[in-house]
């Protein structure tokens, strides 16, 4: 529990604290229970609204108001400010993301009450009761009554020993980062200014207002991120609930992970003695449900992936996913730009968003094919732009990538000059363009991770993976290029090869495309959508296709799910699905640059043992 002996010593001294606390509880008729950890305290306002009310408002109320007009209020919260010495003193009390300024005393809540006020620490809660009224300096405060001891804070507040720029500490301990980290300044004021109390004529030299401390740069409002999070599921939910979608549940233990391309976790259920998987994707279910008449369905819930760890990525995340029947991908983009408009405004009342530091307006798009986005955002280091021709056989494709290659990586020139035109095409497993590849990998920097990315595109060329694969692979490098700000604003990129969509309608004129979008915003995948392939036998194609390509090393490829391709025997009308990764679109509206920062308890590589003590 303890991280170092100096908070242990810290644990021990307030475990006194506490003692002395029960021992003025019980002069006034309280058992032990009672004085330390009351079961309760009758507020008649909370912070927030009590400073809705008197002082966050276009005209606060002033002291003659006061006056003429008494607001006499309980309230109750946590203390993060503290200055009592003498007779009297300032606190600051804070509840639900709000501060108040409390006056405490003696001549007004008895020497017992002061002599509790003087046992509180940094982060203990207590209620309060009294009247407000202004100082001279200008601050609303409440003039205390009476003072109720609520819980003990055992352990400081990991800002004044920490420091709340540790961001490790504030992803591992959310529950402190919450109350640490609400847009006002965390630092505790140890000196300040001396009180000046409307009609007082008590000099207070030793007690002090409680003064916030202003950082250089403005502290995070992480409450306000999570307020804001909250805010997007109820819009999501308010949009598809007036358009006679019904949110439904789908299992999350699953016999076939299915529904995207991505390695599961995997467990076991003893009773049946069968191995489970924590679903990647609800897709498969929610289609089921369409087939059984459900003509407009969405869930919003978790997505499990074993999958990496980055400021995008986390292997436990939330998707909304929704289904229209008789409807198809182009439907689906007009909704999606309707969709995003209508969060942007009930969230943030505006559709211009603020992320790294570039103005995104959630009101513009752009829409580009696949083909189209790869021909225009061609980067100038790969040579000329490629002609739109070049998609359509792999001889074609492997001029255009040979071109680029020994453009852009001058010393693959030199090792790709033995390797046979012929073998570009149909490459050998140890033959001279495997060979020149694996030499290419070991001197690239591990940092560089735009020509790594290029170079997979030859890799996976020649390993012999399908056209369209290398064709959507050399897409992410152009698209994401980090040289370049591609995919900043709004993008929808559609039309996606069917190598990369077992699951999407083929395009009916262009069978080795697919009816296929996925939009993009902030420079990443926000969602992915298409025109659900109906067809069974086709599907049960693909999904055979898809066993091939774990045969060839693919792990994330898809296995055979022969009770879906079932289901579509039934009937599955024309449809259009889509899925919308929330924690992304949550730090696009919020302007948080990793998804640790809106998933409220992030996975976290296990925290080493601290072997040091304070000194």
């Amino acid at each position: 529990m303890f991280e170092s002996e100096f908070e242990e010593n810290m644990y021990r001294l307030r475990q006194d604290k506490l003692r002395q606390i029960a021992e003025i509880g019980e002069r006034a008729g309280l058992t032990y229970a009672e004085a330390t950890y009351p079961n309760h305290f009758a507020f008649t306002h909370t912070i927030p609204e009590l400073r809705a009310l008197y002082i966050d408002r276009p005209q606060p109320f002033t002291e003659a108001e006061f006056e003429a007009n008494p607001v006499h209020a309980a309230v109750a919260g946590r203390l993060m400010q503290i200055r009592i010495q003498g007779k009297a003193g300032f606190a600051n009390l804070q509840q639900g993301g709000k501060r108040l300024q409390i006056y405490i005393k003696k001549d007004v809540v008895g020497e017992d009450a002061l002599a509790l006020a003087k046992l509180l620490d940094l982060g203990d809660h207590i209620g309060v009761t009294g009247h407000l009224f202004v100082t001279r300096s200008g601050e609303t405060t409440l003039q205390v009554a009476t003072i109720t001891f609520l819980a003990k804070a055992m352990l400081a507040l990991p800002d004044k020993y920490h420091g709340l720029e540790d961001v490790e500490l504030r992803y591992r301990q959310r529950y402190v980062d919450l109350f640490m980290n609400t847009g006002q300044s965390a630092k505790q004021t140890e000196h300040g200014p001396a009180p000046v109390v409307a009609n007082s004529t008590e000099p207070f030299a030793t007690a002090t207002e409680a003064t916030p401390v202003v950082s250089e740069a403005p502290p995070p409002n992480v409450r306000e991120v999570f307020v804001k999070r909250a805010a997007v599921l109820r819009a999501l939910r308010k949009y598809f609930d007036e358009r006679g979608y019904i949110e439904v549940e789908t299992p999350m233990l699953v016999g076939i992970a299915g529904g995207a391309a991505a390695r599961p976790f995997i467990t076991h259920h003893n009773t049946f003695d069968i191995d489970l998987s924590l679903r990647i994707a609800p897709e498969l279910y929610l289609k089921r449900l369409v087939v059984g008449g459900l003509d407009r369905v969405y869930e919003i819930n978790r997505n499990f992936r074993n999958e990496g760890v980055d400021t995008s990525h986390n292997p436990e995340f939330t998707m909304l996913e929704f289904y229209q029947a008789y409807a198809n991908y182009h439907d689906l983009m007009d909704l999606t730009e309707e969709i995003v408009k209508f969060v942007a405004m009930e969230v943030n009342g505006t559709t211009i968003a603020n992320f790294n530091g570039v103005e995104i307006d959630l009101g513009k798009w752009t829409k580009l094919s696949m083909r189209e986005a790869i021909i225009k955002w061609w980067p100038s280091e790969f040579g000329d732009a490629p002609s739109s021709n070049c998609f359509q056989s792999r001889d074609l494709f492997v001029q255009v990538l040979r071109k680029a290659a020994e453009t852009y990586l001058p010393v693959f020139r030199e090792w790709s000059k033995d390797v046979p035109t012929a073998e570009w095409s149909n490459p050998q497993k140890d033959g001279t363009l495997v060979t020149a590849i694996r030499q290419m990998h070991r001197t690239l920097a591990a940092g560089d991770a735009f020509k790594k990315g290029f170079v997979n595109v030859i890799v996976e060329l020649a390993e012999g993976a399908p056209l369209g694969k290398c064709i959507a692979t050399l897409f992410e490098v152009v698209g994401e290029n980090p040289f370049a700000s591609n995919l900043t604003q709004p993008t929808i990129i559609y039309d996606f090869p069917l190598a990369v969509s077992p699951l999407s309608k083929q395009k009916p004129d262009e069978p080795d495309w697919v009816e296929r979008f996925e939009f993009y915003i902030g420079g990443f995948e926000v969602g992915n959508a298409f025109s659900e392939l109906n067809d069974p036998l086709e599907q049960r194609e693909r999904f055979l296709d898809q066993l091939k390509e774990r045969d060839r090393g693919d792990d994330e490829a898809m296995h055979m799910d022969e009770d879906y391709v079932r289901a579509l025997g039934y009937g599955l009308p024309p449809t259009g699905g889509e899925g919308i990764g929330i924690d992304r679109l949550t730090m696009i509206l919020t302007g948080s640059k990793s998804i640790r920062d809106v998933i409220l308890f992030p996975l976290l590589r296990p925290q080493a043992k601290q072997t040091e003590t304070a000194s």
